[in-house]
């Protein structure tokens, strides 16, 4: 049962690393791997003194922890809300109700989005009229200020039903005995998820969070297209050009393929040594880490 996955993870994961190679070189499609010529560390160079470098850097990085230090907490915040209901019936509802934005694709929440937050007839605008908040409809998609808590909040609410499965699996594990010993002696129900809800699930707490923070670098891809109509969006370029998008406009679209592969290469590594560091904090820390 394990091979056809074994199978697939070799041939789309790691055969097409061979083509790293090609962030060394001044790649020619025409001559392709072998016969382009090598350049050394050209490709990097050329990166790191690129005029966006920084701008795509810091967008990368303030977008990566806004979703971190708000988008991880949030799905386990939700299990121990779910874990609270008695209804057993509301609980599925409830939970079926936020799985369902992860099945949704891109495309569709874009839509949602747009809609939500047009400036004609838009959900937000109409409402914060109605309160008395504004005085004239905001185009919210087009103006910087507001683009991170968009994109942030947008990510959460697609993401936060599916990754607060996991978490409340490890709280179905948890001894119901435990519960019942802290009822009777007293405690309280914020008590009981603080001493003993809490405790028990950091193990997965702990590997999640090492996950997430090897993922540092990956500040999202189709979601910010979507929302910069396909990157096309000039007004927000300055807040929204993150490393992969920075990569499919000037290196793909502009056909400098060692270019994209060195700036990819680059992200790649910093993921790997930001995941090697947080993995050896938890292990210090004694707790749950992945080796």
């Amino acid at each position: 049962m394990v091979l056809p996955a074994i199978v697939f993870l070799i041939l789309f994961a790691y055969v097409p690393m061979w083509g790293v190679l090609s962030a060394f070189q001044e790649y020619n499609i025409y001559k392709g791997f072998w016969a382009s010529p090598w350049v050394g560390l050209d490709q990097f160079r050329a990166f790191f003194e690129a005029d966006e470098f920084w701008l795509v850097m810091r967008n990368t990085f303030v977008i990566s922890l806004l979703k971190l230090f708000i988008g991880f907490p949030a799905p386990i915040v939700l299990a121990l809300m779910f874990n609270e209901i008695r209804n057993r019936f509301f609980k599925r509802l409830s939970q079926t109700l936020t799985y369902l934005p992860h099945f949704m694709s891109w495309a569709i929440i874009g839509g949602f989005a747009a809609s939500l937050f047009a400036v004609d007839n838009g959900s937000v605008n109409i409402l914060l009229q109605k309160l008395g908040l504004i005085h004239e409809p905001v185009n919210w998609l087009s103006t910087p200020h507001y683009f991170w808590g968009i994109l942030v909040s947008t990510n959460i609410w697609k993401e936060i039903g599916f990754n607060s499965i996991i978490y409340l699996a490890a709280i179905t594990g948890i001894d119901p005995h435990l519960y019942e010993a802290a009822a009777m002696d007293g405690a309280s129900r914020f008590k009981q998820i603080y001493r003993i809800t809490l405790p028990c699930i950091m193990p997965v707490i702990s590997v999640f969070l090492i996950l997430a923070v090897g993922n540092i670098m990956n500040a999202g891809f189709e979601d910010i297209l979507v929302l910069t109509n396909n990157g096309n969006n000039g007004i927000l370029l300055d807040v929204a050009d993150v490393i992969d998008t920075y990569v499919l406009r000037t290196g793909i679209g502009g056909q400098r393929y060692s270019y994209a592969a060195a700036a990819g290469l680059f992200k790649s590594l910093v993921n790997v040594v930001l995941l090697l560091l947080a993995n050896g904090m938890v292990r210090r820390m004694g707790k749950e880490s992945l080796w």
